[in-house]
């Protein structure tokens, strides 16, 4: 009987585990805040009626939600990533582990944290119209953002990897000037390290790896992202800016600096394509096609 009893409690256990939701983070784009009822509330809102019980963090940076609307724009990406990897450590509920879903902007930075900040573990990275090779261009802007995005060209066209507009405008942070190569290797101080730029750091690599999934979603109209293919970690061919070049054929796969050609023999790379501009999907495609990631 007491080996029944055990096999018993051992069963509902398991069940109990199997029925427990994985939470998730969400990161917002640019311009964005983590609580706006038409986008990251929203995404929230959707999640949490699909998925009975799940916690979802939706990441704020600041005090309020100004504050991090700014913080979008003018905060040092390496020291947004620090202030959320000290968020989930500090989180109860996600000590067990959790998927993460970055939007725009919020998917590579949610890159960064898988590479820096393996504990807690994340399982899935979902990457909705995230820039992975960073950007040269910046045609339009979300929201009532539009006189910001005025000033932000007007310094990336003064000097995109000066120490000062790198240290204080994220979008400078993801530039990548594909005339310019060495320039962006020895300046940009966030896309050049986690992209392995300037050498391999071993950890960045192994971080990565330990995903079960790495989902990159691309938006087949974009006309926000320049070029839109860097949302499947293409890019401008070196030297020029109109020819592109998918992600396996870059020097970044061949010579698997960070163990994306392993992941992808590996069956964890996912590439998939939306019809729609940048962010711009409908609620049955979420649910068909990335709600399954997520349970």
């Amino acid at each position: 009987m007491a080996a029944l009893r055990e096999a018993v409690v051992a069963l509902l256990l398991s069940l109990g585990c199997a029925a427990a939701a994985v939470p998730l983070v969400i990161w917002h784009g640019m311009g964005d805040s983590c609580c706006n009822p038409q986008s990251m509330g929203y995404i929230k809102k959707i999640v949490e009626a699909k998925i009975p019980g799940i916690y979802v963090l939706s990441l704020k940076i600041g005090s309020n939600l100004i504050q991090d609307m700014e913080n979008s724009f003018f905060m040092n990406v390496n020291d947004q990533v620090r202030e959320v990897c000290s968020q989930l450590a500090k989180d109860p509920r996600l000590k067990g582990g959790y998927n993460a879903m970055g939007f725009s902007q919020g998917g590579q930075f949610l890159r960064a944290v898988a590479q820096r900040c393996p504990s807690p573990p994340m399982f899935n990275l979902i990457s909705v119209g995230g820039q992975h090779q960073g950007v040269y261009g910046f045609p339009r802007c979300p929201g009532e953002s539009s006189h910001i995005c005025d000033w932000i060209r007007k310094m990336l066209d003064l000097g995109a990897y000066t120490q000062a507009v790198q240290e204080h405008l994220v979008q400078a942070e993801y530039w990548h000037d594909p005339l310019k190569e060495e320039d962006y290797r020895k300046n940009s101080i966030f896309l050049a390290d986690i992209n392995q730029e300037r050498g391999i750091n071993e950890t960045y690599k192994k971080n990565l790896m330990a995903l079960k999934k790495f989902v990159m979603v691309k938006f087949l109209n974009d006309t926000m992202v320049d070029p839109p293919i860097s949302e499947w970690f293409g890019y401008y061919k070196s030297g020029q800016a109109k020819e592109t070049i998918p992600l396996k054929e870059t020097l970044l796969y061949t010579e698997d600096r960070l163990g994306l050609q392993e992941m992808d023999k590996a069956g964890k790379l996912v590439f998939l394509g939306v019809k729609g501009d940048h962010l711009h999907f409908s609620e049955e495609w979420f649910y068909a096609t990335i709600l399954p990631f997520l349970q």
